[in-house]
This record gives structure tokens, C-alpha cells and sequence, in this order.
């Protein structure tokens, strides 16, 4: 579940947090066309197959890609993967499938 507020966006996390981070938002590129977009495949049935289209999207609008994949779907990413994404993308966008 998620709300807003005047300063940012309020995740709530479902795993018995006891208080809600509260966090700014980052600021949002008008564009994509130049940036590196990092596609994180969480390792889900057909995630890829929705990851090679979005990748196709993008490329066609000037923007350039790196794939990712997690381990495994059932735990979080590995830290050295996390770093890897925010040193070396822009955005990225996490696929989750079935």
C-alpha cells in the first residue's frame, strides 16, 4: 500500500515494519532518449520475454540498455548487484512476471 504526502511518497512495507520510511522522491528525466536504463529481471517465468520488448521500446526511443538478473526471485537482490545498477544506470525497471 502506498500514500502520498506533501514531501515525497510513503511505501508501507507488508513485513511487520514499525514505522514507514519516509523518503523524497528522485527527480524524474523528461526524456529517456540518452540515458541508461537498467532492466532488472528478477529470475520469474517470462519476465525476459516482458524485459526484450520494453527493451525494443526503448532502444527505438534513443535510450540505452543494460540487463540484470537477481539469483533467484525469492530473496532480495545481492548488494554488489545493487551497486553495479546504481553506478552504471540512469533508471531501471524491475520485471516481475509469471
Amino acid at each position: 500500500m502506498t500514500g502520498t504526502s506533501q514531501t515525497g511518497l510513503t511505501v508501507l512495507d507488508p513485513t511487520a515494519e514499525g514505522r514507514p520510511a519516509e523518503r523524497e522522491l528522485t527527480p524524474r528525466a523528461e526524456t529517456l532518449a540518452g540515458l541508461t536504463v537498467g532492466l532488472l529481471d528478477i529470475s520469474k517465468p517470462r519476465g525476459n520475454v516482458f524485459l526484450d520488448r520494453l527493451e525494443e521500446h526503448l532502444v527505438k526511443i534513443g535510450a540505452g540498455v543494460e540487463r540484470y538478473a537477481k539469483p533467484t526471485f525469492a530473496k532480495p537482490a545481492p548488494v554488489d548487484l545493487r551497486h553495479e545498477i546504481a553506478t552504471n544506470c540512469d533508471a531501471v525497471i524491475e520485471a516481475l512476471a509469471d
